[in-house]
């Protein structure tokens, strides 16, 4: 069974299609064959008897009437007399007491290769007669037999015919699935299908190929520039410590040891943070996202607040609920808050303001700093992973270039919402947004 279905699946769409049309045409006509067959004796007796009824009409008109019988080829008409006996010269047919008993009372009698149909009719003397009509079964038995075969031998050609018409359409019609298919081997990087004139189901399968094409190109440009930034990125750190480690060691001065291994262990922490980062957004792309729940969001910024290192500029909270509940989950918002709270503080002069709301189904968390806040030209790309306003600004300020890439993707999957804009103090605005717990 296994092996059969191994064989089936293993076929041509054509080759299923046919065979399938194949075998439901050929039981289809043998059902008709046998259903012909079985109707095919009942009918042609019926005929039969239709045809003796049709010369027994007339023939009991003119023996009732006292007139000599015409002869009505090729049925035969006979007159008995009530016992069966014959009144009219000739040998009496072979008929038994009963069938002459079913005779008179209007049935049809079948024997000795010939079928009787009879009428009691009266003289004009009033004796009564039996006029009977009778026809030959030569070849009855043959053709019913003989008929019966031809219907199955129509039967099968009818579903090879069937099978061969099938098997053409269905060539014609994958016909252009074929040229589909090697335009589609043939496709140069960056080319698109060209597109059917005819608004069918190949065009729409055409435009949902170019469709993908579009992203599956989306999707390797990203990972091209995502690998390219992250070694990137990996190489500075991996570099600086290599550098380090190779002055401490032609440099055994105690002294210049301390130092070179303050700046291993810094170096190495950055490396780790970003290997963290790019870690985390690797699980994001890879559709990892965990259940949501309830997370109080006003309790979070306060712990959030609380975890800034020592020497962060003033932070105020400020917030028109006592509680405000988000669908999410609390890594994530513990993610989002902290790396919002550390690019604030980064930048930031001397203060920062971070705002609760909630209303219209939405939870918003709005982070204020009073820095040098990022120009409208940046504020579309700040999101982006590795992207930096210039070049130097998260290597001296000790950032990663994925820390806003992070908060960005974690709030997006929740179905959230995150921008940027200008603090009213002067510096940036970052906002985010997410669906209310129920």
């Amino acid at each position: 069974m296994i092996g059969s279905l191994s064989w089936w699946r293993g076929r041509s769409l054509q080759v299923r299609i046919t065979v399938l049309a194949t075998t439901i045409t050929l039981v289809g006509l043998l059902g008709l064959a046998t259903l012909a067959a079985n109707r095919l004796e009942p009918l042609l007796v019926g005929s039969v008897d239709h045809e003796l009824t049709a010369a027994l009409g007339p023939a009991t008109a003119e023996v009732s009437a006292g007139q000599p019988l015409t002869a009505r080829d090729p049925v035969t008409v006979r007159v008995l007399d009530i016992a069966g006996g014959s009144v009219d010269g000739r040998a009496a047919p072979p008929l038994d007491a009963a069938q002459v008993m079913q005779l008179k009372s209007g049935l049809s009698v079948q024997t000795g290769g010939s079928r009787w149909r009879g009428q009691v009719v009266t003289l004009p003397d009033g004796a009564q007669r039996l006029v009977l009509a009778g026809a030959g079964l030569v070849g009855f038995a043959a053709a019913v037999e003989y008929g019966g075969v031809w219907l199955v031998v129509v039967a099968l050609v009818g579903a090879a015919v069937a099978g061969l018409a099938t098997w053409l359409v269905v060539r014609l019609a994958l016909r252009p699935v074929a040229r589909m298919r090697g335009l589609v081997r043939a496709l140069p990087p960056g080319s698109r299908l060209p597109l059917p004139t005819s608004h069918d189901e190949l065009r729409a399968l055409a435009q949902e190929f170019n469709a993908l094409l579009v992203r599956q190109e989306e999707v390797s440009d990203r990972l091209r520039r995502f690998t390219g930034d992250a070694a990137h990125e990996l190489r500075s750190p991996v570099a600086s410590i290599r550098v380090q480690a190779e002055v401490a060691v032609t440099n055994p001065d105690p002294e210049l040891a301390q130092e070179t291994l303050s700046d291993i262990l810094t170096e190495a922490e950055r490396l780790s943070s970003l290997l963290d980062g790019l870690l985390s957004l690797a699980r994001s792309d890879a559709g990892e996202v965990p259940p949501a729940e309830p997370v109080e969001v006003v309790t979070e910024v306060r712990d959030a607040v609380e975890r800034l290192p020592a020497g962060a500029p003033e932070t105020r909270v400020s917030t028109a609920v006592p509680q405000a509940w988000a669908s999410a989950e609390h890594a994530e918002v513990q993610l989002v808050l902290d790396n919002l709270l550390r690019n604030a503080s980064r930048y930031a002069n001397g203060q920062i303001v971070v705002s609760v709301l909630a209303a219209r189904g939405l939870v918003r968390v709005v982070v204020d700093d009073d820095g040098p806040g990022i120009a409208p030209e940046h504020r579309a790309k700040v999101f982006d992973r590795f992207y930096r306003v210039s070049d130097d600004r998260a290597r001296t300020s000790g950032g990663t270039g994925l820390g806003l890439a992070m908060v960005a993707e974690a709030v997006r999957r929740r179905g959230g919402r995150v921008r940027v804009g200008e603090s009213p103090d002067g510096g940036a605005r970052f906002e985010v947004s997410w669906r209310a717990a129920r």
